[in-house]
């Protein structure tokens, strides 16, 4: 055996040259937070290099992290921020956002941070409309049509009461909350 085939824990520089490369054309297609791009580049870095060592891929990946950080085309903050507030117009509770930004790798603080500014009563008067329920509704109310318009809300991530509140609202008061755009 030579020494080219016994797998170090030091990353080629063909390796680094690729995960930089790799996280370039990564983040220039879409905003990734940092979870997301380790990920990314770890799986595609044991397709790409058959015998990677899972020291040199763990390298491979922070090295493209790291890379990102440096050219500031990686923030988890500005990630929050703006998937909040396109989350928030897309009628998103506050929980199922921390969720999803949870899920994604997006540390606690980033996460409340982000969800200071948003609005449970805006989101849920999108949801409404969207769903045509509440205010927005087509046909007529009865008991099973309540039921499952307030556990929609619920399933949604929406407390009772802001469900309730949006349920009971006018159609002008729902269209006032919308138009002031609480975001």
């Amino acid at each position: 055996m030579t020494d080219e085939t016994i797998p170090s824990d030091i990353p080629t520089p063909r390796m680094l040259s690729w995960a930089r490369n790799s996280a370039s054309y990564r983040l220039e297609r879409r905003m990734m937070t940092e979870k997301q791009l380790f990920d990314a580049i770890t799986r595609k870095a044991k397709e790409k290099f058959e015998d990677i060592s899972a020291a040199q891929l763990k390298a491979v990946a922070d090295f493209a992290v790291k890379f990102a950080y440096d050219n500031k085309v990686l923030d988890d903050s500005a990630y929050a921020e703006i998937s909040t507030r396109s989350a928030v117009r897309g009628g998103k509770s506050k929980r199922a956002i921390a969720q999803k930004l949870t899920a994604k790798g997006v540390s606690g603080e980033k996460v409340e941070a982000a969800l200071e500014a948003a609005d449970d009563l805006y989101a849920a008067a999108i949801f409404a409309r969207k769903r045509a329920f509440g205010p927005f509704r087509r046909v007529e109310l009865d008991d099973k049509r309540k039921a499952k318009e307030l556990s929609a809300f619920a399933r949604n991530g929406f407390s009772f009461e802001i469900g309730k509140k949006v349920f009971d609202m006018s159609f002008e008061d729902a269209e006032e909350v919308i138009l002031s755009g609480h975001l």
